[in-house]
């Protein structure tokens, strides 16, 4: 194979999907009509409505999976951008590997699960499932991330902290406008990645580390856990909307475990969607549906629904319906950044 098969192979970007374009309003009153899947879809996009008009109610948006390099990328900086989300716990990969990747002018492309892989590593292109990245724009992303490591003062960050200054950078040499990243440092919305070195930011602070080995950037979980446990005790009431289940998920409950720990009596989290493809019995599901996750005094069960499909399929339509709904507009922001900033 030669340069001119990799173009061949990489030339359909995947198209992210615009929740504005369309209205599902008429499809989710009707699929609560419904049974099966459509009944529970419908029934998520209430709860999810619910938490945008409790006025009391902080959001937390979880993302784990390639829903973003499958084309929902644009959902999600949406839901910042329209005040449906004030906390976001996610992948590495979906923040660095797919957003952080897309707003440096580098793209996802729509290719076949069929198809020979052996091939593919030797024109270093990677796959996920029905879809191609170029390794060696990804290996660019890397680089990005060192050169944000080296520009900063040599000590430990957590995730939240690292990826505000990659929105900053963002806001300097974005290639592609508003994607999640600088979205969220531009509302002030934290982010957190639990395991932000599962990721091309993994790859970036050991280049980074590598050359400057006796002062560096690192990177601290445990202060991730402490901040957003901070949030959930601040909030007087909390919602959890999950795209997959994975660290995000269970890093987003167990801050009401936390916050006991520190002697802290809070709520647990009122509302709970998860949109998963994932079966419970053999622990895939996080080990928990939300109902069993009232067991550890994590969520209450009174607004919550598991949603058993693949998210590219129903997020959209749960999305659109929130966003032509409107409630978001008289919904005030959080600005939950804020209680850290003053302290970074």
């Amino acid at each position: 194979m030669n340069r001119m098969d990799k173009k061949t192979l990489l030339n359909r970007p995947v198209q992210h999907i615009d929740i504005a374009s369309f209205d599902s309003t008429k499809i989710i009153e009707s699929m609560k009509e419904m049974s099966f899947a459509a009944r529970e879809t419908a029934s998520a996009a209430e709860i999810f409505s619910r938490m945008i008009n409790d006025r009391d109610c902080t959001i937390i948006l979880t993302i784990a999976g390639s829903t973003g390099a499958a084309g929902c990328m644009k959902i999600y900086s949406d839901m910042i951008k329209y005040n449906m989300v004030d906390a976001v716990v996610a992948t590495g990969a979906a923040v660095v590997d797919m957003d952080f990747f897309e707003a440096l002018g580098y793209l996802h492309y729509r290719g076949s699960q069929w198809v020979d892989d052996t091939m593919l590593r030797n024109l270093y292109i990677d796959r996920i499932y029905d879809t191609y990245i170029d390794e060696e724009e990804l290996q660019q992303c890397d680089a990005a991330i060192t050169k944000i490591a080296d520009g900063l003062e040599r000590r430990p960050y957590s995730s939240r902290e690292f990826i505000s200054r990659m929105g900053e950078y963002l806001a300097k040499n974005a290639k592609k406008k508003e994607s999640l990243v600088q979205s969220a440092c531009e509302h002030k919305v934290p982010v957190f990645c639990p395991a932000f070195s599962d990721s091309s930011a993994g790859f970036g602070l050991v280049m980074h580390q590598h050359e400057n080995r006796n002062a560096y950037v690192s990177i601290d979980s445990v202060r991730d856990f402490y901040e957003l446990t901070q949030i959930k005790i601040n909030a007087p009431i909390s919602g959890l909307f999950m795209i997959g289940g994975g660290v995000p998920k269970n890093f987003a409950q167990d801050t009401v475990v936390c916050a006991e720990l520190l002697g802290k009596k809070v709520p647990m989290h009122k509302y709970a969607v998860q949109i998963t493809v994932a079966d419970v019995r053999d622990g895939a599901c996080s080990s928990s549906t939300l109902k069993e996750a009232s067991s550890w005094g994590k969520v209450d069960t009174t607004y919550e629904q598991m949603v058993y499909a693949e998210a590219t399929a129903v997020l959209p339509l749960i999305a659109s319906y929130v966003y032509h709904n409107g409630d978001w507009k008289r919904r005030e922001r959080r600005n939950w950044a804020g209680l850290f900033n003053k302290k970074d």
